[in-house]
C-alpha cells in the first residue's frame, strides 16, 4: 500500500482507510506477471506456483497467461495481440502487479511498462521465494 497519491504527494487519509480495510479481510487483486512462451510447460507450472504463493500471501491472483491460452492461440499474432490488449485492461483493474524476477520476456516488459504508466505497485519475487 502506498502512502503517496498518483501525483506523488503524501496522502495519509486514504492510506489509513485502506490499511483498516486490509486489516479487516481485504485481499488485493494482483496481476501475476511471469513468462509464458518458450518452455511453456515449465512456465505454466511456475505461474501456477506463483498464483498459489499470492493466495498464501492473502492476495487474489489473476494470471491471464494461465487463462487465455485455454481458448486463444498464442502462436497466432492477431490472437496474441488481442490477448495482450485484454491483459492491459485487467492490469488496470488490479491493485498491484507481481513479477517473477529472473527472465523478463518481451510480453512481461510491456506489462511492467504499463504498470509503471498507471502507477501500480510493482513487486518482484524470485522463483526460490515462490517455491519455498
Amino acid at each position: 500500500m502506498n502512502k503517496y497519491n498518483s501525483e506523488g504527494y503524501l496522502d495519509l487519509t486514504p492510506y489509513y482507510a485502506l490499511s483498516k480495510i486490509r486489516s479487516e479481510g481485504f485481499r488485493p487483486l494482483v496481476y501475476i506477471c511471469s513468462p509464458y512462451r518458450g518452455e511453456v510447460e515449465e512456465n505454466v507450472k511456475n505461474a501456477r506456483a506463483f498464483s498459489r504463493f499470492a493466495v498464501d500471501k492473502n492476495a487474489i491472483p489473476f494470471a491471464p497467461h494461465l487463462l487465455f491460452p485455454q481458448f486463444m492461440d498464442d502462436d497466432n499474432d492477431k490472437e496474441r495481440d488481442l490477448a495482450m490488449f485484454m491483459n492491459s485492461i485487467f492490469l488496470r483493474k488490479c491493485q498491484e502487479i507481481w513479477v517473477l524476477d529472473g527472465y523478463i520476456s518481451e510480453g512481461m516488459q510491456e506489462e511492467i511498462k504499463l504498470a509503471e504508466k498507471y502507477r501500480k505497485t510493482i513487486r518482484y519475487f524470485t522463483l526460490e521465494e515462490v517455491l519455498d
